[in-house]
């Protein structure tokens, strides 16, 4: 039987005293994949991405999973997966992820035709930056994220007359939408370049944060062709599938879906609302191997 990593990290690994509200996603997610991978013959083990123990090629692929403090160890983390890709099959690849870490990819996407939130970037947040920001965006209501982060972390949504909170990383800046109180984030799960299934996220009651962590919820959510079009535009912009990904989109003022994130590295799959989730990534997996890795 092959066996197979599944990153994951200290914040989310069953017992860990470090672990995560939200690590029963981790669960989640090793339910799903534990039964199709054996049945094609692979077995799927959780591991620290951080762990100095693991012989790495005794592994017949790694998978990127939930290694939810990645951008407190950026540098440390890219470089494992380098060492990790030089003696096994790594999905997603460590250059398509060393891009994606860093949220100015939105950037590139843009040029290629993408359609995202209009997004100011700030390598040193300051009071004068800050106010610039108010002005520049037209809006009185902006939302600060971490340039290189995930799940929220170190993100606020500010007004002019708020204090300014401290914000020790580069930032991107963009004017709060508020279809993500109303209709939610849209997020389109793919495999191997292929549509898998689609969900709603909403935000708790008074929150517009709609990770699991602040009461976050979601729905299965049925796109109609002009959004699933949306969704494999942004995906069609890279040069080859990735192994997995998750399109997260919102929708603008004038009906269209904007990008918010095209996440690459260890996005949550959501499988409790694909329930295919697991066989097709299990499958996508072992064509992959067939097809020339280890």
């Amino acid at each position: 039987m092959k066996r197979i990593a599944y990153l994951s990290s200290k914040v989310t690994l069953p017992g860990s005293p470090l672990r995560r509200d939200d690590a029963f996603e981790h669960d989640r997610m090793m339910k799903a994949l534990r039964g199709p991978f054996a049945d094609l013959n692979m077995n799927v083990e959780d591991v620290d991405w951080a762990s100095e123990r693991e012989d790495w090629a005794a592994y017949d692929a790694v998978m990127i999973g939930t290694t939810w403090d990645y951008w407190d160890h950026q540098q440390g983390f890219l470089d494992r997966l380098t060492a990790i890709e030089a003696v096994t099959p790594l999905f997603n690849s460590a250059d398509l992820v060393r891009w994606n870490s860093h949220k100015g990819y939105l950037r590139e996407l843009e040029a290629r035709g993408a359609q995202i939130i209009p997004t100011l970037w700030i390598e040193r947040m300051t009071t004068e930056a800050a106010k610039a920001a108010f002005e520049t965006l037209g809006s009185e209501d902006l939302v600060f994220k971490r340039q290189v982060g995930a799940g929220a972390d170190g993100q606020y949504r500010l007004s002019p007359a708020d204090l300014l909170p401290d914000m020790p990383h580069p930032m991107m800046v963009q004017a709060f939408q508020p279809t993500i109180q109303t209709e939610g984030e849209l997020s389109f799960i793919y495999i191997d370049g292929q549509f898998c299934h689609a969900l709603t996220k909403h935000a708790a009651s008074g929150d517009y944060r709609i990770q699991s962590t602040y009461g976050g919820t979601e729905t299965v959510y049925v796109p109609d062709e002009v959004d699933l079009a949306a969704a494999k535009a942004v995906l069609d912009t890279l040069e080859e599938p990735p192994l997995y990904a998750r399109v997260d989109m919102l929708r603008g003022s004038e009906d269209e879906l904007l990008l918010m994130e095209l996440e690459l590295i260890e996005p949550y799959l959501y499988p409790l609302e694909g329930p295919e989730l697991g066989p097709r990534l299990a499958a996508a997996v072992a064509d992959r191997l067939v097809g020339g890795a280890k």
